[in-house]
């Protein structure tokens, strides 16, 4: 078999299913003693990934013997060679003459604790910023100088999203990362945003927080690293609480619960790892963040607490009629216990300590309409769903919104995402109807010394973003250029967002609009451009050059990104209401 054959992995796992068979019969055997964990005495004597193996075994020179012989055989049964010069032996709480005496016996070298498995250091303590090093130089040694120099922001926005995001994910899915590392890592991604490779530091023109924040609300919907490991931590606890089976689950149940219904063990006798793992989920309000998102499916409804637990609507009973539930019995039961089967039909039986006044017996009545809806499967188990997807399937996404929580939605930006302009174009007009390019009103606000602060087009006023793109009177040129081109009226606003808004074209689909709203992100931008050629290169000021590199953005837009379009530059130019009516 050549090396890369498609079945050579496929191979690789049945000789490594051999070489867990000899370690089960050496078990069962007593001939080798594997590690006994918890309180269930969970036997674990070998880890295997690919062709990285770990034998687990107590302090005994038979059980070494044992593993020698166990590789020896293996060698000669599978006809694979064991490279016992690259293997290595780790003690803990194992006297030193021991280990000495075990490494001359398998001919190996001692291993140090922490150690890395698998890409991550097992041992270590995620609570130290040391634990943590390799993930910030493997960021910063991903960010080479040319990169944040010649990319344009619309690029770095892509490397931010596609790359950075995705170098810590492995260590954020597994350990809850200190706040000074969420910190460092939400600092490279902002220094790289606005511009890395720089002798000083860039100015950040919106905040990380406000970055992040999703696009309909503002932000350039970059990962907060802080949430999006909780999220991360969250999956695993949702795997906890499932039906799911595996060995680390009972691993863990055998080690951390104590008691049939689940209670932890004492605090002094859980790891670093298990205490931030249920701090992750039980940060927030009340109850904690994922218990309030956390619901029921109803079975047989043995395992469903009526009043405590969701299971009905949004909400738990007890939140929504506290009055009630001050009045049941019912309190702490499940609701197979709160009702009865006659025959193949449910009956609701709730008891009261005393007769309800006027009031409640309508809160009652309320009760029994909201609670009918659900029917009770006498055959089919209780399930666990997440209450924010439909599905009722837990997903890292839907566990990040729900940390990051409702924002408002600002309709300029709503649409200006929808626009169909490239990705350079948005940027600008992002940053413009925020108010964040650096204009000199804004870099005056924040300590850069300006010789002048007047307009560069009409050197009248101060120049701001909203006399840059509306007030001056160059610019009202070129959107008087705009109207005519396309042979309309409109209102000049004093407000970008309202001008953006009200930016509309009458008898197009919601489609064509967007093609509209491109064209206005393409002015924007091609008036900065504009202005920059003008300080940094004495350029000449004119209205109808700005217009016309507008409508040569919108059309190379249409032309490599709309199939089917053929419409030349100049039949855009000279009937644009046909050519963005072609656009379905």
């Amino acid at each position: 078999m050549r090396q890369g054959d498609p079945l050579a992995p496929f191979l690789l796992l049945i000789v490594a299913e051999g070489l867990t068979g000899l370690v089960r019969q050496a078990v069962k055997a007593n001939l080798l003693s594997g590690l006994r964990i918890g309180r269930k005495e969970v036997e674990l004597s070998i880890l295997q990934f690919a062709d990285d193996t770990l034998f687990f075994c107590t302090d005994s020179f038979s059980n070494v013997v044992t593993l020698k012989a166990i590789l020896r055989g293996f060698e000669l049964a599978f006809g694979l060679k064991i490279n016992f010069h690259k293997s290595k032996i780790a003690g803990i709480n194992v006297h030193r003459n021991n280990i000495l005496c075990y490494m001359k016996t398998l001919n190996c070298a001692e291993m140090a604790v922490p150690f890395k498995y698998l890409g991550l250091e097992v041992g270590g303590n995620p609570r130290r910023k040391k634990f943590w090093e390799p993930v910030i130089d493997k960021l910063e040694t991903r960010l080479s100088t040319w990169r944040g120099r010649f990319l344009l922001m619309a690029g770095r926005i892509c490397v931010i999203k596609s790359v950075l995001t995705a170098v810590p994910l492995y260590y954020l899915s597994l350990f809850r990362a200190p706040e000074l590392v969420c910190k460092n890592i939400n600092r490279i991604q902002s220094r790289f945003l606005w511009g890395w490779g720089k002798e000083k530091k860039p100015i950040s023109w919106v905040s990380w927080k406000n970055v992040c924040k999703s696009k309909q609300e503002g932000g350039l919907g970059m990962i907060d690293v802080r949430d999006f490991n909780h999220a991360l931590l969250a999956k695993w606890k949702w795997r906890w609480l499932s039906e799911e089976k595996g060995r680390w689950k009972y691993i863990l149940e055998s080690k951390y619960e104590e008691g049939s219904e689940g209670t932890h063990s004492s605090l002094k006798l859980q790891s670093w790892w298990w205490r931030d793992f249920h701090k992750v989920c039980m940060e927030g309000r009340g109850q904690g963040w994922f218990q309030a998102e956390m619901g029921w499916k109803l079975g047989r409804s043995d395992r469903v607490k009526f009043w405590e637990d969701v299971w009905v609507g949004n909400t738990n009973l007890k939140s929504v009629f506290p009055r009630l539930y001050s009045l049941s019995c019912n309190q702490s039961q499940t609701v197979e216990e709160v009702g009865v089967w006659e025959g193949d039909v449910w009956r609701w039986n709730l008891r009261w300590r005393r007769a309800r006044f006027e009031r409640e017996s309508v809160l009652e009545t309320n009760l029994n309409a909201h609670i009918s809806r659900t029917i009770v499967k006498r055959q089919e188990p209780d399930i666990r769903v997440w209450g924010i997807n439909d599905e009722g399937c837990f997903s890292v996404k839907s566990a990040y919104a729900s940390r990051r929580g409702d924002g408002t939605c600002i309709a300029a930006f709503d649409l200006l995402w929808k626009a169909k302009a490239f990705p350079s174009v948005l940027t600008t007009a992002w940053r413009s109807l925020l108010d964040r390019l650096p204009t000199k009103e804004c870099l005056s606000k924040r300590g850069v010394t300006m010789e002048s602060t007047s307009c560069v087009f009409c050197h009248s006023k101060v120049k701001s973003s909203q006399h840059l793109f509306l007030e001056c009177d160059v610019v009202v040129r070129v959107w008087d250029l705009c109207h005519r081109w396309i042979n309309i009226l409109s209102v000049q606003h004093n407000a970008l967002q309202n001008h953006f808004n009200s930016f509309t074209l009458t008898q197009v689909s919601n489609k064509q609009e967007m093609v509209w709203k491109g064209i206005w992100a393409a002015i924007v931008r091609s008036v900065w451009e504009h202005r920059n050629l003008v300080v940094f290169k004495q350029g000449v000021v004119d209205a109808e050059e700005m217009f016309q590199q507008a409508q040569l953005k919108s059309w190379l837009w249409m032309k490599y990104r709309v199939c089917r379009f053929n419409y030349s530059f100049v039949e855009w130019v000279l009937n644009p209401m046909l050519c963005i009516k072609s656009y379905k």
